[in-house]
């Protein structure tokens, strides 16, 4: 019996020792429903491209082809709530993939197209595997910049564990059981899962494979997975803020109804005129692109250190406005008040765009001193909502966002800073940007620009 056990052994460890380094260790039955019966392609079809789907050993593989735009197996059937799990590989770097949701294909405006949010597998140098990209529609929701910690969850050449979870209007992420992304989005309620094989552009990339395997959903009994504090949400629900948004910190500087909370930068009150609050939106009215002529400036109530400040802004064609941060309300101006600006800017029309150094009056900017390094893809147009974000550190390090995608850093009161504001606007102003707290700022520069969903979390 001795000699049996020990020959059973040995037949084991030879068996994995010949066994691929990639090969993922047998994994407990799922909860819920296989989408994949391990033999066939039984409720997928093929759509929009022409990769090649077959399958192989256990998996699903969908190998790239020339000439050919993102190819999608997709299931027969439409899903709405769900918890999704799979095994998932990518054999190269250069090679790119997904996963959809509750996504679409072929509708009018859409024609011939998948659309729908993507769990992204991104194995490229900026490793946003995990993140969420609306597929044909919005582009990126979900950039890793907002998570950067979870970019290294993903690995190239072996399975990867794929979790993503739709209830309600809120879709998480998980690479290898690492939270990784959290989206809350009013649109598509239903639809299919698909899986990506992304078209290809060069030689180097055809013929270039994605394994998919042990494909399995659950739709009964769901109860949201925990998520970590420290995740930041992309939240499209207006003037809104989630259980998990409240429960860790998060409040709404503006609620959608009222300017409460807002006052004047010049006195106590709210403007009587000059901004307006309707349709959920807080909205500084033109007044010829003359800066403060109007209603003024408003700033917060409350004053603030560090901490995590979101909003959405539209802008009409160009306008100016700008958010400021850390304004103290003590330097005497006779136009906008002084203080650390996120600019908001139609780059295109306004001709301050032209103006300063090296494009430090751009959108996303930090006006007059950095320039926001951003993508065209990450600028969305004018007329349409584009979401900012500015991180200011317990450190004094600050980052600025555009649309989920980091544009810049520095640090308040470093050397470098201090050289940026010598060479700036603001060299007048003794220690300018280096005040321990102060009021977020909405600024009024004459053109019509509207805000929403304000959200701000202090940081300890």
């Amino acid at each position: 019996m001795k000699i049996l056990h020990s020959l059973a052994a040995s037949c084991t460890v030879a068996l994995l020792a010949l066994a691929p380094a990639h090969a993922a260790l047998p994994r407990p039955p799922a909860a819920g429903q296989s989408l994949f019966d391990g033999k066939t392609l039984k409720g997928w079809k093929r759509v929009a491209g022409t990769a090649d789907y077959k399958v192989e050993n256990g998996a699903i593989v969908g190998t790239t082809v020339m000439n050919s735009g993102n190819t999608f197996l997709v299931t027969e059937k439409e899903y709405g709530d769900f918890q999704l799990e799979l095994d998932l590989m990518i054999e190269s770097a250069v090679s790119n993939s997904g996963v959809q949701t509750r996504s679409h294909f072929d509708t009018p405006g859409h024609e011939g197209k998948v659309y729908g949010r993507q769990l992204e597998i991104d194995p490229s140098p900026r490793s946003w595997s995990g993140g969420v990209y609306d597929e044909a529609r919005r582009q990126w929701l979900y950039p890793l910049d907002l998570h950067p910690e979870a970019k290294t969850a993903f690995k190239v050449g072996q399975y990867n564990h794929v979790k993503v979870e739709c209830l309600g209007n809120e879709m998480k992420t998980w690479i290898n059981n690492i939270p990784v992304a959290y989206v809350v989005d009013p649109v598509d309620p239903t639809g299919f899962i698909g899986l990506q094989v992304h078209g290809i552009s060069t030689k180097e990339q055809e013929g270039k494979k994605v394994y998919f395997k042990n494909i399995n959903i659950k739709t009964t009994d769901l109860k949201p997975s925990p998520f970590p504090a420290d995740i930041y949400v992309v939240n499209f629900v207006p003037n809104q803020l989630n259980a998990y948004e409240k429960q860790h910190g998060w409040k709404l500087l503006f609620d959608g109804k009222s300017p409460a909370g807002w006052r004047s930068a010049k006195s106590p009150a709210f403007p009587a005129a000059g901004w307006q609050v309707a349709d959920g939106l807080l909205s500084v009215q033109p007044s010829a692109g003359k800066e403060a002529a109007n209603g003024g400036d408003i700033v917060t109530n409350g004053q603030y250190k560090a901490f995590d400040l979101s909003f959405e802004f539209r802008l009409t064609p160009g306008a100016n406005s700008g958010v400021k941060y850390f304004v103290t309300l003590d330097e005497k101006t006779e136009g906008s008040a002084i203080g650390l600006e996120y600019q908001v800017l139609d780059d295109a029309l306004h001709p301050d765009a032209k103006l300063g150094r090296d494009g430090n009056r751009t959108l996303a900017s930090l006006y007059d001193l950095k320039k926001a390094d951003k993508g065209p893809r990450f600028i969305h147009p004018i007329g349409e909502w584009n979401v900012g974000r500015v991180l200011v550190h317990p450190d004094n390090r600050v980052e600025h966002f555009l649309n989920g995608a980091k544009v810049l850093e520095y640090t308040r009161g470093s050397a470098d800073f201090r050289a940026l504001v010598a060479e700036s606007k603001y060299k007048v102003w003794p220690n300018f940007g280096e005040a321990p707290a102060g009021h977020i700022l909405l600024q009024d520069h004459g053109n019509a620009v509207s805000f929403r969903s304000i959200k701000i979390k202090e940081l300890k």
